[in-house]
């Protein structure tokens, strides 16, 4: 899949122009006024950041230009419900919204049929997700988010799980330089009886980690991201990065 061609949708990707954040929030503030000539200019002015988005996406073998679109949906939400009083850029509120209308996409287009009634409570519970962690800038636990939907913590666990993407045997989930760790690599016997009690005993050291490494091995681990793509965006050096890392793996493995 090709996302550095010169068009999609369309689109000419190459003379898409680049808002600053000022020139953003003087547009959000004339949106709010009623100027829907200021809304265009703001989805125009946001393309490419829909295009960097769908680049995260390249290797689920989706056609670009529909991603594209899906990603358009999720800029104009994020356009239509961003609050000016938050006090956070514009990126910061949108980026989310946008990769999380192209996963609702990828979702509802899945092999795996889930029924609707779930898909709307998945949905709902990961609105209300998206709007706790903005107020009180923080992830809400999963009892909060049961208790603004007004139902039971558990029916909100399998709402999500539902709607989670199967994962191939052969998807690669770590690799440091050397031979790469498969997730069929991790799929043990089930005819050994320590497997839950390793997964218990797993599960009570990655606790006693700090926030600040949970954070680390999530991005590194769950997302996929570099090193130095992590230390950008905790704030701390790559080599920080790694010392943690290192740390916090050395610890799980009772090293």
């Amino acid at each position: 899949m090709q996302f550095n061609k010169v068009e999609i949708c369309g689109v000419n990707t190459s003379s898409l122009k680049v808002l600053k954040e000022k020139e953003k929030m003087e547009l959000l503030a004339r949106i709010k006024e009623g100027d829907m000539k200021a809304r265009d200019e703001l989805i125009s002015g946001n393309l490419k950041l829909v295009l960097s988005v769908i680049q995260r996406f390249s290797n689920r073998g989706e056609n670009p230009d529909d991603l594209f679109q899906v990603g358009c949906i999720g800029l104009i939400k994020a356009i239509d419900n961003f609050n000016v009083d938050l006090g956070v850029r514009f990126s910061t509120y949108s980026v989310p919204m946008i990769i999380g209308e192209i996963r609702r996409y990828l979702r509802d287009n899945n092999a795996v049929r889930v029924s609707r009634s779930m898909r709307d409570t998945a949905y709902h519970a990961m609105q209300v997700k998206e709007r706790l962690s903005l107020e009180n800038r923080q992830e809400p636990t999963v009892e909060e988010i049961a208790k603004e939907l007004g139902i039971k913590k558990e029916e909100v666990v399998l709402a999500l799980e539902s709607i989670v993407e199967p994962v191939s045997l052969y998807e690669p989930i770590y690799n440091d330089g050397g031979d790469t760790i498969y997730v069929m690599d991790q799929i043990g016997d089930q005819n050994d009886d320590r497997n839950w009690l390793d997964e218990i005993e797993l599960r009570e050291e990655i606790k006693k980690l700090s926030p600040r490494e949970k954070k680390i091995l999530h991005l590194r681990f769950m997302q996929g991201k570099t090193q130095m793509e992590v230390a950008n965006e905790v704030g701390i050096s790559q080599a920080q990065v790694s010392r943690l890392e290192k740390g916090a793996l050395n610890r799980i493995k009772g090293n």
